[in-house]
């Protein structure tokens, strides 16, 4: 049941009754938990300390959690898990194009949040790979240094991007569907909402090239050799 006592979680709700309750649960599974009631505090601990992961609700006073991920992208890779209240598309949908790597509707089952947590942190772990550079063009994957480069230079991709990207290149010209990339890169066990994997898709081209990963209509998406 407990986690590693070193995985520091930075929670941000401004409910303090589902503050107290989610920062009180976590704590029963081992993780370190710092809680914000707002966004703009939340954006200064974000800043002041390390996390491992960010749990942020997206009804947030002073900065949403939008803006909140948003703006904790810039500096930061850390995992950003999203809390929505109402599951709405636009919610969701902009929540995981600010940076988010995932989301769940609240009211959420402490199992199942646990779950999703855990599935974020070992999306972030080292991923043990074949030594040596993959090359696509002008994009080189250094499977053992965990490094991107594209013409040269690096780029800097968040954890889910990064296993998209791996899951992608171990299949280069192959179309991979919407629910294996579900099991594989977010450890999705069921059939999950597959708008995570479009949007961190397309988070993913504005980073390495538009063209570099093409959309196969009705079956999903493949690598371009």
């Amino acid at each position: 049941m407990s986690a590693s006592v070193d995985v520091r979680v930075l929670l941000v709700e401004d409910d303090e009754v589902i503050r107290r309750s989610v920062a009180m649960a976590l704590e029963r599974y081992g993780y370190r938990v710092s809680t914000a009631a707002d966004g703009l505090t939340g954006l200064e601990m974000s800043r002041e300390g390390r996390h491992d992961l960010l749990l942020l609700d997206v009804m947030l006073p002073g900065l949403d959690g939008i803006g909140l991920c948003r703006k904790v992208r810039e500096t930061s890779l850390a995992p950003i898990l999203m809390m929505s209240a109402r599951g709405d598309s636009l919610d969701v949908v902009s929540g995981l194009e600010a940076g988010a790597d995932d989301y769940v509707v609240k009211p959420v089952d402490t199992a199942v949040l646990v779950a999703r947590i855990r599935s974020l942190l070992r999306r972030a772990a080292p991923v043990p790979e074949a030594a040596g550079a993959l090359v696509f063009g002008d994009l080189s994957i250094d499977r053992e240094a965990l490094e991107v480069t594209k013409d040269g230079a690096p780029v800097a991709l968040a954890p889910t991007e990064l296993r998209l990207l791996l899951e992608f290149a171990a299949n280069p010209g192959i179309v991979l569907d919407r629910q294996t990339l579900l099991a594989n890169v977010w450890d999705y066990g069921w059939n999950g909402d597959s708008r995570v994997v479009d949007l961190c898709v397309q988070r993913l081209r504005k980073k390495i090239g538009a063209d570099r990963i093409e959309t196969v209509r009705g079956f999903g998406y493949k690598l371009r050799r």
